[in-house]
């Protein structure tokens, strides 16, 4: 049975055939004319080149393997691949095998990644979007060996927290983190080490709590220690009094307050609103040797993303991934930010925010190319990337943007949530610095603090 024959009556799968005068092929024709030639990989090759505008769901090509294995971290940008186990969404795209195992931390998503799924590691991940960069560049592999890996989609904008310890409670710390500056010094002066934890060397929230430190004039790596501390550790160290600021993906934000143990200084999309966060990233190999897997993994992705994203879905949601198996949390430290209504913890309450986490909407799926650019941008500024490299090789090399159209053309996603190009264009950051992707180094120059000259 075909994706289009299973769909509900409220899904996008397109179920149109084309019309046989407009192809100048029929279907009938088409596929009496080239099986008894052409295997199974080379007759779908045929199909989609006689639909140069997107092959569809009704001739969508057969998985090479149902089988796959996607970890994940116990954050909220990891619910569509969540979803589309919970709700079917794998199998109904042909690969009802496909596994979805949690991970213990950002360093063992890598390492399983290294390792892959032959050899009992993953062949895909809910992941930092730099990490994909940073392990095909063999930057954090061991001997510095790569591993090749694509970035498939984005999973999600926005919704990322930088959170302080109540010690600071009463400096009124928001994006603006200017106050933290003399406690900073004044906590050092007197002989004490000033922690600021994130969740893996040059990933997003290392990105994002240095951007936001730096912008205060005060240095990452010069009047702080930075610390790497897995997701679901970060509340536990706080409370302990570890550290002294973190920047983390929700619940762990939320159920810090709700804790009671410090405060939401700001939320990443505040620093840089509609944001791109996480990505499904998986090995080339894998890719490679599977296209139609692939696509139909990424299919299912992305209609959980629709899914997720509906604000009557939110609750359960929020039920499903808080659930032992999956985050091991209570409701009541997701759904509250799942809707973007937000208690600071500092007497700062805002209902009905725009600062929730999109899924699909705003183009969340889309994997843009010109975002992967900043982000290589950002860990060449901090010493992570040599100056030399050359981000717009690297980028096209990792960024396979055109399989993401390839499974949306055949899902059927409706043309206005198909990017028109691979770049949103220019980037504004809360502090006024502009990032313009076609000219990384002029973003460079412009930044006070950083380890790189430009």
């Amino acid at each position: 049975m075909s994706d289009a024959s299973k769909s509900g009556p409220n899904e996008t799968v397109s179920t149109a055939t084309p019309d046989a005068k407009t192809t100048g092929v029929s279907r009938r024709s088409l596929l009496k004319g080239t099986a008894a030639a052409l295997g199974t990989a080379a007759l779908f090759e045929s199909i989609r080149m006689a639909f140069p505008g997107g092959v569809p769901a009704a001739y969508a090509a057969t998985p090479e393997t149902t089988k796959a294995t996607l970890g994940y971290i116990a954050l909220m940008d990891a619910s569509p691949l969540v979803i589309a186990k919970e709700k079917g969404f794998f199998a109904k795209h042909g690969v009802p095998d496909v596994e979805v195992v949690k991970q213990a931390s950002w360093g063992a998503t890598r390492d399983n990644l290294v390792l892959g799924g032959e050899k009992n590691g993953i062949d895909g991940a809910h992941i930092l979007t730099p990490m994909p960069y940073l392990i095909s560049t063999g930057k954090v592999t061991q001997n510095n060996v790569p591993t090749p890996m694509y970035i498939l989609a984005r999973l999600n904008l926005d919704a990322q927290a930088i959170s302080v310890s109540n010690e600071y409670k009463d400096l009124k710390v928001t994006a603006n983190a200017g106050a933290l500056k003399e406690a900073f010094a004044k906590k050092k002066a007197e002989g004490k080490e000033v922690k600021i934890a994130m969740t893996f060397p040059g990933g997003t929230h290392d990105l994002w709590i240095r951007y936001w430190l730096a912008s205060a004039g005060i240095d990452p790596d010069k009047d702080v220690s930075t610390i790497v501390v897995p997701p679901p550790q970060m509340v536990a160290n706080m409370k302990v009094g570890n550290m002294d600021a973190f920047c983390v993906g929700e619940p762990w934000n939320e159920q810090l307050v709700n804790q009671g143990i410090g405060f939401t200084a700001c939320t990443t999309g505040e620093i840089w609103k509609e944001h791109p966060e996480k990505a499904l990233g998986m090995r080339a190999d894998f890719v490679d040797k599977n296209p139609n897997t692939t696509r139909a993994i990424l299919k299912a992705v992305m209609e959980a993303q629709q899914w997720c994203d509906k604000m009557e879905n939110k609750k359960e949601m929020s039920e499903i991934v808080g659930k032992r198996q999956w985050f091991n949390v209570p409701v009541s430290d997701i759904y509250g930010r799942a809707i973007g209504d937000i208690n600071y913890g500092n007497g700062r309450v805002v209902k009905n925010s725009d600062q929730y986490m999109k899924f699909w909407m705003d183009h969340a799926s889309y994997p843009f190319r010109s975002h992967d650019a900043w982000f290589i941008t950002e860990d060449i500024r901090w010493g992570k990337f040599d100056p030399s490299i050359d981000i717009n090789a690297l980028v096209a090399k990792v960024n396979r943007e055109e399989i993401w159209r390839e499974a949306a053309k055949e899902l059927g996603v409706a043309a206005g949530d198909i990017p028109a190009t691979s770049s949103r264009g220019k980037e504004t950051f809360f502090d006024g610095k502009v990032f313009d992707p076609a000219d990384p180094q002029a973003y460079l120059k412009s930044l006070g603090i950083k380890r790189v000259e430009a």
